[in-house]
């Protein structure tokens, strides 16, 4: 007779075991894949394993003229649709050696932070209903459906504006359009202490997040963390302030950059929220500015068959979750010679591999959330190579 031990004792429960968080699950935000290695309840190591939504832009990019790569540099972050927008066609105007029009700089600069307003107040809702309070994300739609309009009035879309083109903008905004957009300002800021009662006022809430995946100045500097993120961890950067670019330079005694030195889940949430307050703000002192200026052009005239001198440049854009660069190459065609996407997401979320291990399964969701991304935006863009495992630090442009 032969015998056979199944398992004894303390062998047993020394066993690392390795879970599968995703592709498919609703705590990663969509297709994204978390290999745990967990000791008991706690976790021992984690890998981010990106990809799934892997379609090549960048080499598309290759394939398309100046008009179309904005088409698919909107994509990439569906929350960030305009701000993506703008971070190529300052590229291509920086390689033309183009100004746009000083009305067109302002209208960039006010639809780019009523952008920021309707990503952050997606998090907003969404973060407090990964750990189980629903009626935060009911709150933030309303909020959104306000924006929202005044956007799609002026763009005709709700997510891919499409506004934004090389020289300018698509064209002016419609009659009576900035007082419109003045109401939806005056009704979001009405509504915005109600974030403050309702998810920072709530025990539970602070419990499951103070203290919990706290994120140091070091690690943001290594894995190349950005916006609000790094900010929550006392880095104090911020692009509109300190490299200006559209009208953030003549809005200095308006635009406030949030920080926090606790680098938890609850700082990163707070640095969200008051950047919140404070886009609402600039959004107002565009409008003021707007009303003073004469009629004038939104864009240039362009040629038919728009080509890029020969050279290379790099424009990089405070978008609303960190910095998007984009590093331009061409050869003097119609067409990009290579354009590397450095996007916000695909940097930030390597940062997981540092908070996770040593954590709770429990806490796992709430540090993941508090990270604010978008999936399309932490996928390898790039087209030479298949998709693959996210490794490593990361270099300027991701």
């Amino acid at each position: 007779m032969t015998e056979t031990v199944i398992g004894i004792g303390g062998a047993a429960e020394s066993t690392d075991m390795v879970l599968n968080i995703g592709p498919q699950h609703p705590s990663t935000h969509g297709v994204l894949r978390l290999r745990l290695v967990l000791d008991g309840e706690r976790v021992v190591s984690a890998e981010p394993v990106i990809g799934y939504m892997h379609r090549g832009a960048e080499k598309l990019f290759e394939a398309r003229d100046y008009r179309q790569i904005i088409m698919l540099a909107n994509r990439h972050d569906w929350l960030s649709a305009f701000s993506n927008e703008l971070g190529v066609v300052m590229a291509v105007e920086r390689m033309l050696g183009m100004e746009v029009p000083e009305r067109a700089v302002w209208l960039r600069t006010l639809l780019a932070e009523l952008n920021r307003v309707l990503n952050h107040l997606m998090f907003l809702g969404s973060y407090p209903l990964e750990l189980g309070g629903i009626t935060p994300m009911f709150y933030a739609f309303r909020e959104r459906e306000e924006l929202q309009a005044v956007m799609e009035e002026v763009s005709g879309g709700r997510m891919h504006y499409m506004f934004n083109r090389v020289g300018g903008l698509k064209e002016d905004v419609p009659l009576g359009w900035p007082e419109r957009v003045r109401t939806a300002l005056a009704r979001v800021r009405e509504r915005m202490p109600d974030y403050d009662g309702l998810i920072l006022g709530n025990e539970i809430f602070r419990g499951r997040t103070r203290d919990v995946g706290v994120l140091s100045a070091r690690a943001v500097h290594a894995y190349g963390v950005s916006g609000p993120l790094a900010r929550a961890s006392g880095v104090d950067f911020d692009l509109r302030r300190d490299e200006p670019y559209l009208a953030y330079g003549e809005l200095q005694d308006v635009l406030r950059v949030v920080t926090r030195e606790e680098g938890d889940c609850l700082a990163r949430f707070e640095c969200l929220l008051d950047q919140t307050h404070n886009s609402l703000d600039l959004a107002e002192a565009c409008l003021d500015h707007l009303a003073e200026l004469p009629p004038g052009p939104v864009n240039q005239r362009l040629p038919k068959v728009l080509k890029a001198p020969e050279g290379h440049t790099y424009a990089w854009t405070e978008n609303p979750l960190g910095l998007n660069g984009y590093y331009l190459v061409s050869k003097g065609e119609k067409t990009p010679y290579r354009l590397k996407l450095r996007s916000a997401s695909f940097n930030n979320i390597q940062a997981l591999t540092e908070l996770l291990p040593g954590t709770l399964v429990a806490d796992m969701v709430a540090i993941l959330g508090s990270l604010f991304f978008v999936v399309g935006d932490s996928r390898q863009v790039g087209g030479r190579g298949a998709p693959g495992r996210l490794l490593g630090g990361a270099g300027r442009f991701g």
